[in-house]
């Protein structure tokens, strides 16, 4: 029943800065609590960045604190990732996904619904 769209992937160099997008079925934004993963060939899903629904809490993995901000638009039903002071180890496919759950969490398996990906490559 929830579908999830990313865009806004690409190429950048070291230090430049991306923002992701998330369009999501109706009433999803604001019902579930939403985060965005990244994910190498061969490794597993890494979470990135959560913002629980309701009254919209975050939580950050620590590679990433202090230069992505997660944030969400209910009206639109539409969530963000802002990437700042991008390195050559955030190349990866990013995913938004859908959790029916109060509050965040890290743990990939509570996340049921996704999005397809959009590729993100940061050259040296």
């Amino acid at each position: 029943q929830v579908q999830l769209v990313e865009s806004g992937g690409g190429l950048v160099q070291a230090g430049g800065s991306l923002r992701l997008a998330c369009a999501a079925s109706e009433h999803t934004v604001s019902t579930y609590t939403m985060g965005w993963f990244r994910q190498d060939p061969g490794k597993e899903r890494e979470f990135i960045a959560a913002i629980s629904r309701s009254i919209g809490t975050t939580q950050y993995a620590d590679s990433v604190k202090g230069r992505f901000t997660i944030s969400r638009d209910n009206a639109k039903n539409t969530f963000y990732l802002q990437m700042n002071s991008l390195k050559p180890e955030d190349t990866a496919i990013y995913y938004c996904a859908a959790a029916n759950r109060d509050w965040t969490t890290s743990n990939r398996n509570a996340y049921k619904y996704w999005g397809q990906g959009t590729q993100v490559t940061v050259s040296s």
